[in-house]
């Protein structure tokens, strides 16, 4: 006699599909893993739990769309922890897997849950008080009662184990993958888009929510700096894109105090379309980030043919490997010094193009969702796998 197929249900409910800064970060992990998954887990029947409207026809996946409008994070809580756990019921599942930090309280069956970072705990000062008190108690106890938990790096895995007291071998590393859209173009077509675009000629890219932890403050002085010490500099600017998220106002302070408003541009959030366009425009990419789960903007980058600077912190060393220029965050100095080394040196920066289409290559959805199936299995069969899925 055959098995009956293991029914396993995915909370979905951060997918968007709007074009804000929700949109941006575990929203495209979410797509991505709803996008793969079906052809890494023919053995299971999957359910994916979402906001309405907000994802294409999957085959072999069935779409569960809420009643309640969850784009609000109380809206979404309470359907968490309310309609989700009737739906698990009514379903028969044999597994939940949580995509983004949090399972319901009422668990009626065994859970999988995705840490993407514990930057409220690393960086408590970045979150809103009551947002803080809402992760610090629901996330613990989403990773401290599931059967698996997916950490997004081994830095993340780290402080799950640290933090959180879960014993290592519950804990298995699923690294983000970088989808084939990223990738280089020939200068004809990247200048074209520049044009479109208003873009300048010459330009060092950030992309991602304007928030504290990306630390734009500190790259906006580096880049001041940059000016003062590289020659013809006048063409040169700092392209910020992305939406505004929460207390960004040191960021636009610190361009009018450096005389910079001519020098960088805010483009706002940019349409997934033009991401890959944007890393290909750029002169240099750089990613200061205080803390990240995985930094998913660094492997983009690098896989559109552009340099990469970055932070020598938490995911981030684990994503760039040896491709890209790693600084300590918290010093401007250093920061300004990588920028000028690429900047003015041609043979470095093809360099870092040839390694980081190499390293980019190394991340793939594919093998996430395949790993992740395979993390499903081990909670199905009541297993503890570890260390690399």
């Amino acid at each position: 006699m055959h098995a009956a197929t293991a029914q396993v249900g995915i909370n979905a409910q951060l997918l968007s599909g709007a074009e804000t800064y929700r949109s941006a970060g575990v929203s495209g992990y979410i797509r991505q893993l709803l996008t793969h998954l079906p052809a890494a887990a023919p053995d299971m029947q999957l359910t994916a739990f979402l906001p309405a409207g907000s994802l294409q026809p999957v085959d072999r996946l069935t779409q569960a769309h809420s009643r309640l409008q969850t784009r609000k994070p109380r809206q979404r809580i309470l359907w968490e922890q309310t309609a989700l756990p009737g739906q698990v019921r009514q379903r028969r599942l044999d597994l939940l897997h949580g995509a983004v930090n949090v399972t319901p309280l009422l668990s009626l069956c065994p859970t999988v849950v995705t840490i993407h970072d514990l930057s409220f705990m690393r960086y408590p000062q970045a979150f809103p008080a009551t947002q803080r008190l809402y992760l610090h108690s629901q996330v613990r106890r989403s990773a401290r009662h599931a059967r698996q938990v997916i950490a997004v790096s081994q830095a993340t895995k780290d402080d799950v184990v640290a933090l959180f007291g879960v014993p290592p071998e519950r804990v298995t590393v699923v690294y983000n993958g970088v989808d084939a859209v990223f990738s280089p173009a020939s200068p004809d077509t990247i200048d074209a888009f520049r044009r479109e675009r208003g873009l300048p000629q010459r330009f060092i890219l950030h992309l991602g929510t304007l928030e504290p932890r990306k630390n734009l403050a500190r790259l906006v002085e580096a880049f001041a700096r940059t000016r003062q010490q590289l020659p013809q500099v006048d063409d040169l600017k700092l392209v910020l894109a992305g939406g505004k998220g929460w207390d960004y106002d040191d960021i636009f302070a610190a361009v009018e105090r450096l005389g910079l408003r001519e020098h960088v541009l805010f483009t706002g959030y940019v349409p997934d379309a033009d991401l890959p366009w944007f890393y290909r425009a750029a002169t240099v990419f750089a990613y200061p980030s205080l803390l990240e789960g995985f930094g998913l903007p660094v492997l983009e980058a690098m896989a559109c043919g552009t340099p990469v600077i970055t932070s020598s912190v938490s995911s981030l060393p684990e994503v760039a490997g040896d491709a890209a220029l790693l600084v300590d965050p918290g010093s401007v100095e250093a920061l300004a010094a990588a920028l000028i080394r690429v900047l003015g040196d041609a043979a470095l920066a093809d360099e870092m193009r040839r390694k980081g289409l190499q390293q980019a290559g190394r991340f793939s959805w594919q093998r996430t969702a395949a790993e992740t199936a395979s993390v499903y299995r081990a909670a199905l069969a009541g297993a503890h796998t570890g260390g690399k899925a």
